[in-house]
């Protein structure tokens, strides 16, 4: 199942690191259903962020297909990808355009982590460009799932067969 991202702009008094306040509108990106979900979203993770006044001045559908995150970058990157495939009919290429939010450190390592996320794709591409995106951060949604997971050991399966034994007593004793 594909996420529905939503862009969100949010007007709010920020305290900058000289300790001045100012107000700005930042944008944020996050996954849901509806754009009441993505108002109440985006409310919930801007209380946690901020303990002034905030208003939600605007949101809309992003037009991503994939968004790629990438430790230790700290910039959000825009990348047009132009997926290439040939007409049978006219023997002509045909281009269809998508876009992948991805986060780099700069252009040329957004280039590189684009790369990287198309790496599993089966036809031909090409980068036409990238630009610096105005988002702020992403907010996807967890189900909570996989919390539960992990608390059950199921996500983490030892490799050794005593050591997952132990680890079975372990909880048996609790």
């Amino acid at each position: 199942m594909s996420a529905t991202w939503y862009e969100c702009k949010v007007k709010y008094r920020k305290t900058h690191e000289t300790g001045e306040q100012k107000v700005t509108t930042d944008t944020y990106l996050l996954d849901a259903v509806s754009y009441t979900e993505a108002e109440s979203r985006i409310t919930e993770e801007m209380k946690a962020y901020t303990n002034e006044d905030f208003r939600i001045m605007n949101i809309k559908v992003a037009n991503f297909a994939e968004v790629h995150p990438f430790e230790n970058s700290d910039r959000w990157f825009k990348s047009k990808v132009s997926l290439i495939a040939l007409d049978e009919e006219s023997g002509k290429e045909k281009k269809t355009n998508i876009y992948l939010l991805v986060q780099a450190n700069d252009v040329k390592e957004a280039f590189e982590n684009t790369t990287k996320a198309m790496e599993t794709t089966m036809g031909d591409y090409s980068i036409p460009s990238i630009t610096e995106s105005p988002i702020l951060d992403v907010f996807p949604y967890f189900t909570g799932e996989e919390e539960q997971l992990e608390k059950f050991n199921v996500l983490d399966k030892s490799e050794n067969p005593k050591e997952e034994e132990e680890q079975t007593e372990e909880t048996a004793a609790v």
